[in-house]
């Protein structure tokens, strides 16, 4: 006799809203965005709300690398914030992330930025996120999505975005070549 056993996610009673940071500077930064974004929509218990405009930018903290492509996605997710996680960090190992050293070139990261309104302060997991403030690359496409959008802690996007009025930024128009640089 064979007996499967189906496990299921932990999974929370109710559906929160979640936005999710995307980045990419390695590997056709926008083709690997719209992988990881198909890979999102397909998580188990989770639905694909909303996808910010894409944004180039320089890279993090005055590095030497190719520049990045980044985005903001919003789920609807029973899922709970740690499983979550695990479950980002397996579309960046199936796209090739290394993790060499901080702010090192990738060809995906994925960031919990907010969890419902949740606060979270754990060892492996801080939400929100804890640069999310200072981040144009982060802040402009929550913009697009939720002009409104109030950040526990940090207060409203619109007045964070005045913060990072001197990064630099650029959309990337929908049909652009991500290699196609405007720096």
């Amino acid at each position: 006799m064979v007996i499967i056993l189906l496990i299921s996610p932990p999974l929370d009673k109710q559906l929160e809203l979640v936005y999710i940071g995307l980045g990419s500077n390695l590997g056709f930064p926008c083709q690997q965005l719209q992988r990881a974004i198909l890979s999102l929509s397909q998580l188990q218990s989770t639905e694909l709300m909303q996808v910010a405009n894409f944004y180039q930018s320089l890279p993090f903290a005055g590095k030497i690398q190719p520049l990045f492509v980044n985005t903001v996605v919003l789920l609807k997710t029973q899922l709970n914030p740690w499983h979550l996680l695990k479950q980002l960090q397996k579309i960046e190992y199936q796209q090739a992330r290394k993790r060499p050293y901080r702010w090192s070139a990738r060809t995906l990261d994925l960031d919990i930025l907010l969890y419902g309104k949740r606060v979270i302060n754990s060892s492996r997991l801080t939400i929100p996120h804890p640069q999310i403030a200072k981040r144009a690359f982060v802040l402009y496409p929550l913009y697009d999505i939720t002009p409104d959008l109030v950040i526990p802690i940090y207060g409203k996007v619109q007045r964070l975005l005045m913060g990072c009025s001197k990064q630099q930024l650029f959309h990337v128009p929908m049909g652009l070549s991500c290699n196609e640089t405007k720096y």
